[in-house]
């Protein structure tokens, strides 16, 4: 037995020098880190570039409504459908859209025109809404979008949840001084 302790300390100096299988192991513990900041950095560029989307999808939906003076049922569902194209390749079943006129009287108080919602409920004419400060003045209306969507992970395994996504867009009418809907 007086033997063993020299023979596991050969053993020690041999594993110690030996080069063979290092690069292998060296692969072995860093090889996982490195495929989970490649899934997460490509992760992230989607979510980014689908935030990206809703934010366009918000811009042209205002900008395609504010173009008009008069806009039918017909008109908002063509705008809907079109800029539900904006998020290609990203599903758009979890999409919601909706466009509102509001406007504001001269007494101050802002309220519903009216609205049209995809996915959403629009808000109800006549209703109080809040809008940023500075961008209405009395007498004057203006065209407000909302994007809403729940960008849900596609690699899976960082995002468990979906992310909402979520952006508004407010544009003044061109054509005329409001825009007359359904």
């Amino acid at each position: 037995m007086r033997f063993l302790p020299s023979r596991i300390g050969k053993w020690i100096a041999y594993f110690i020098q030996e080069q063979r299988g290092v690069s292998a192991i060296e692969f072995a513990l860093i090889a996982p880190v490195m495929i989970a900041m490649l899934l997460g950095s490509i992760e992230i560029n989607l979510l980014l570039t689908a935030d990206r989307k809703v934010t366009q999808t918000a811009s042209a939906i205002a900008d395609l409504v504010a173009q008009d003076d008069v806009i039918t049922d017909d008109e908002i569902d063509d705008i809907f459908l079109a800029a539900s194209t904006i998020l290609t390749p990203y599903s758009v079943d979890p999409l919601q859209m909706r466009i509102t006129s509001i406007k504001m009287d001269a007494d101050g108080e802002v309220t519903v025109v009216w609205s049209e919602g995809h996915g959403i409920g629009g808000r109800a004419p006549g209703s109080t809404i809040s809008a940023p400060s500075g961008i209405l003045q009395p007498d004057t209306s203006i065209i407000m979008s909302e994007v809403s969507y729940d960008y849900d992970s596609v690699v899976g395994s960082f995002l468990n949840t979906s992310i909402s996504l979520e952006d508004t867009f407010y544009l003044r009418p061109r054509r005329s001084a409001e825009v007359i809907g359904p």
